[in-house]
């Protein structure tokens, strides 16, 4: 036998690359073609089976003789996932199974006119226009979600995705309406669909008759149940472990131990089931010893609690659909402290409708007892939580509940139904691109608006790329906290003609010879219906501003406003060289060709405002330029400037021998401050020990910004040599990274300031230097409104500054020193600081962002009633800022 010889990596990878350039050409080929108005496609569990709400709607279809025209088409991941249903339906004209990712499947996707999921379609699924997609969840949440996890808009980025792109939200009861849609995934004010809360279809298939009963009981039998005859069926259903959906713990070995000993301690009459989670099945499945006991996947959940006759249950939301049952719950919850730490619950153990243990004994007592009348019975101990949580939320799960659904969605009813959009609460609605989030100028200056945004008058959703990046990650973290954030993922799909469209787009903007203008904006249509679906905003901001693929993207959402964020003087930046190249040129020329679509050109200064009126000769009207300062985070750059304690570092502190020893002592701090406190303070002051070693009677001047040409920190160290001859007791430290970092580290090396100038590299906590310092100093040939200047203002520190254009828009008024940029004129203004003679005075930052964020309203039109008395600009549900 001939031995298979691999393929070179370059073969492999221009393979690759022509696969997927294929799979891109295939779905376009099919988003093109007219939609397929009869058929639906139904995916359960990306693909694990027919199963839950999908399943119930599609068996409530098939059974109705009025949509007998209608095609049904099922996703499944792989053929044993659904086989019974497969052969049930291998003959029937109107159902057919297609492989999920597989090129039948994103056809299906693209042309079907109807999509049910009760989760979510891949990150790269846009809806077209004219699809009805109708996402019925998979349950009523005991366990928090979306927004309300730890880290929740990220983890759930692609849920948040399909829940705005739906057109129809199944709840089973207001509290799901309520507290899962409109609160946790927070789709007040921007769902644009409506929510149906007729109950959940899945439990209609629990209301069973005396034949189907029969039935499923002949079912479990034949998948391997050893079921006899008049036994009590005990079904545990625990829910999934872990810290992520995708990626759930392997706990099938525990659960198998669990259900042995629960086995034993009941008598013959009573017999165990387990039914694991869809994300835990194929870790059971590895188990021998649970073929008698695991219930299959094809087989539905609610078909098998249709026969349970005591639900033993632990964060699992079945515990909502047997309520319909009025059969007993016990809830068996022995990791609830560790669960309830890592995941929250939306019900105390106290409102559970069932006992709650954490010992398998009580728990077989508990069993034994369930139904019997006597004082331990959970029916007789919990009646009055049970009747309450049933009435909470499961008021609807009658058994009809498909039948409602199915006449809402498909045959268009609305009269006595409970069918509504999700709730508007009169708040204007903003949208605001960040940026790249990585840690630079326009991130920080990103955060420290949101914070200082009025959150009770302005619903905000803040939309970034997502990242693994722990920098990226870290100042995603920082947003505050009643923002709702949109992280995109997957991509654009462009076909090649597209793609080399979108590409002359970006580089050569709207006015690119030869552009097919109508199918690069239909592009960029789809991927805004792709990343928001059919939300709604009264403001769109593009407060990056330097890259033309967001420019265009923002473009493409209807709203009252469209505003783009200029940071710096914009022509000089595109024209800047590094090594001879222009970084920004062909970008920011993508980005000016924008600014005709843009309501609001947004200076972060008025000095820097003029400057860019003055330069950008591709503005048409003039009017469009305003500007709004940027706001500062005066407490956050305090606290991580001076500590726990607020003042400068001891020097003497290990001279000292501790009185409580280290490992109390910790404990101790941790107590009272936070683990995440006493880190970062630890951090502080290694970064001021490692920076600034310690130097009695040495003034130290500092400067923080990348090292790249307009900040001429080349310009800065000749100044510095100059008074550090004069004045030896002086340091300068250079506070960032950047391409230059070689080229200024020789220069100081040639001047003999090796120990002099430190070039400290980027810095997490730049703050803690800054405190340590005596003056700071900037050195530019051009910037915006430079956050570090207002920075150094809360800190305290008197600035210099070169007189850069925009310098009367940093620098308050009588404040600071500015001098012509020179390396004579700089090493003055220096020699004066070290004389005392730089004005300064107290800055008042929260006078100082009450300002800045009343500009930062003007600027993206809002109307002035609504900020400065306060009063919401719509009622609820007025959608009339929307154009």
């Amino acid at each position: 036998m001939t031995p298979k010889i691999p393929a070179p990596k370059g073969l492999r990878r221009v393979s690759r690359k022509l696969r997927k350039t294929g799979q891109f050409e295939w779905r376009l080929f099919w988003r093109a073609r007219p939609l397929e108005e009869t058929h639906v496609l139904y995916e359960s569990f990306a693909g694990n089976g027919v199963l839950c709400n999908p399943e119930a709607i599609f068996r409530g279809l098939l059974e109705d003789s009025r949509y007998a025209h209608l095609h049904h088409i099922w996703v499944i991941s792989d053929d044993e996932a659904a086989g019974a249903t497969m052969r049930e339906f291998a003959r029937h004209p109107r159902v057919r199974f297609v492989q999920q990712g597989s090129p039948s499947y994103h056809r299906a996707l693209a042309t079907a006119k109807y999509l049910v999921n009760n989760a979510t379609f891949p990150p790269d699924f846009g809806k077209r226009e004219g699809q009805v997609y109708v996402n019925t969840w998979h349950g009523t949440p005991l366990k928090t979600m979306g927004y309300d996890e730890p880290e929740g808009g990220p983890n759930a980025r692609n849920v948040i995705r399909n829940l705005l792109s739906a057109d129809y939200l199944l709840a089973s009861s207001p509290f799901m309406a309520e507290q899962m849609y409109e609160s946790s995934y927070r789709l007040t004010n921007v769902f644009s669909g409506e929510i149906v809360t007729e109950g959940a279809p899945r439990v209609d298939r629990q209301h069973l008759d005396a034949s189907e009963r029969l039935r499923v009981l002949a079912r479990l039998r034949a998948s391997g149940i050893p079921l006899e005859q008049g036994q009590k069926i005990v079904l545990y259903a625990p829910t999934w472990r872990g810290q992520s959906f995708h990626s759930p713990s392997n706990d099938a070995a525990a659960l198998g131990q669990r259900v042995r000993r629960l086995r034993a301690q009941l008598p013959p009459d009573h017999i165990v089931l387990l039914k694991v989670h869809q994300q835990a099945y194929g870790f059971a499945l590895e188990q021998p010893d649970l073929r008698d006991t695991l219930v299959p996947n094809e087989i539905p959940t609610n078909v098998v609690l249709g026969v349970t006759d005591v639900l033993v249950n632990d964060y699992s939301s079945v515990f909502f659909d047997f309520l319909s049952t009025g059969r007993p719950i016990i809830f068996f919850t022995p990791d609830l402290r560790d669960y309830e730490g890592y995941r929250g619950l939306y019900l105390a153990p106290d409102e559970l409708p069932g006992p709650v243990v954490s010992r398998i004994p009580e728990l077989a007592r508990l069993v034994v007892a369930a139904g019997s009348g006597d004082p331990e019975d959970p029916l007789v101990s919990h009646r009055e939580a049970y009747d309450t949580v049933r009435g909470r939320f499961a008021p609807k799960d009658d058994g009809h509940a498909t039948e409602r659904v199915i006449d809402i969605i498909f045959g268009g009813k609305r009269r006595g139904y409970d069918v509504r959009p999700a709730r508007h609460d009169g708040r204007r609605r903003i949208l605001i691109y960040l940026g790249g989030m990585r840690s630079n100028g326009i991130t920080t200056s990103a955060i420290n608006l949101l914070n200082n945004i009025d959150h009770d008058r302005f619903d905000v959703t803040a939309f970034y790329t997502y990242s693994r990046n722990a920098d990226q990650a870290r100042n995603a973290a920082a947003i505050h906290p009643r923002v709702r954030v949109i992280p995109r993922v997957g991509g654009m799909t462009p076909s090649k003609r597209h793609k080399r469209d979108r590409n002359r787009l970006l580089e050569l903007g709207m006015n690119a010879p030869g552009l097919d203008v109508p199918g690069v904006t239909a592009l960029f249509r789809d991927e805004w219906r792709r990343c928001f679906g059919e939300a709604s905003f009264d403001h769109i901001i593009d407060f990056s501003g330097y890259a033309a693929f967001w420019s265009f993207l923002l473009l493409q959402g209807e709203a009252a406003s469209h505003s783009i964020w200029l940071h710096n003087d914009l022509k000089a930046d595109q024209e800047r060289e590094v090594d001879g190249r222009r970084a920004h040129e062909a970008n920011l020329r993508g980005v000016f060709s924008t600014y005709a679509g843009y309501d609001h050109l947004v200076s972060v200064s008025k000095a820097l405002m003029e400057i860019n009126a003055r330069k950008l000769t591709e503005v048409d009207d003039p009017e469009k330029h305003t500007y709004a300062r940027n706001t500062i985070n005066d407490r956050r750059i305090t606290t991580m400037a001076h500590g726990l304690d607020g003042g400068s570092r001891d020097r003497d502190d290990s001279a000292t021998i501790p009185v409580t020893p280290l490992p109390t002592a910790v404990a101790e701090l941790a107590r009272s401050y936070g683990l995440d406190a006493i880190e970062a303070e630890v951090q502080r002051r290694r970064t001021v020990d490692t920076v600034l070693p310690e130097a009695p009677g040495v003034t130290t001047f500092v400067t923080v910004g990348r090292l790249s040409p307009e900040k001429n920190h080349a310009r800065l160290i000749r100044a510095f040599d100059a008074v550090h001859q004069e004045h030896p007791a002086t340091r300068l430290v250079i506070v960032g990274s950047g391409p230059l970092q070689e080229e200024l580290q020789s220069l100081a090396l040639g001047l003999g300031l090796a120990r002099a100038v430190i070039l400290a590299g980027h810095q997490n906590n730049p703050f803690a230097i800054l405190a340590e310092s005596d003056c700071f100093v900037l050195s530019s040939d051009y910037e915006g409104q430079p956050m570090v200047i207002l920075e150094a203002l809360v800190l305290g520190l008197p600035v210099v500054s070169t007189d850069f254009a925009s310098v009367g828009g940093a620098l308050p008024e009588n404040v600071g020193l500015v001098v012509d940029r020179s390396v004579e004129a700089l090493a003055g203004g220096m020699r004066r600081a070290l004389a005392g003679e730089v004005p300064k005075r107290a800055f008042d930052a929260t006078a100082y962002n009450q300002e800045a964020v009343e500009e930062f309203y003007r600027a993206i039109g809002v109307p002035a009633a609504h900020f400065d008395r306060g009063e919401p600009a719509t009622s609820s549900g007025d959608q009339s800022a929307t154009r």
